[in-house]
């Protein structure tokens, strides 16, 4: 897992809301700092890895999916980077 300054619960959103919300979180943080954001809809692992080919100020560090309390978990790593 990498190292995450900020996390933003997104559990129960489905798409397009992760990455609306996740947008908005990253343009809030200072360049460089990461992103820690979970998600419980299935879409999101392609919806991030879409966003960040056109995006121009965040990089996707990671992905991975956990299971919390028998739910899988979807979670992105993003840093923010102009």
């Amino acid at each position: 897992m990498p190292h995450f300054d900020q996390t933003l619960d997104v559990k129960g959103a489905k798409c397009p809301m992760p990455l609306v919300k996740s947008r908005k979180a990253i343009s809030e943080l200072p360049v460089g700092q990461v992103l820690q954001v979970i998600s419980t809809d299935r879409g999101s692992v392609a919806d991030f890895q879409g966003w960040v080919k056109t995006a121009k100020n965040v990089e996707l560090i990671a992905q991975e999916t956990v299971q919390e309390n028998g739910q899988e978990l979807y979670v992105h790593y993003l840093r923010r980077t102009a």
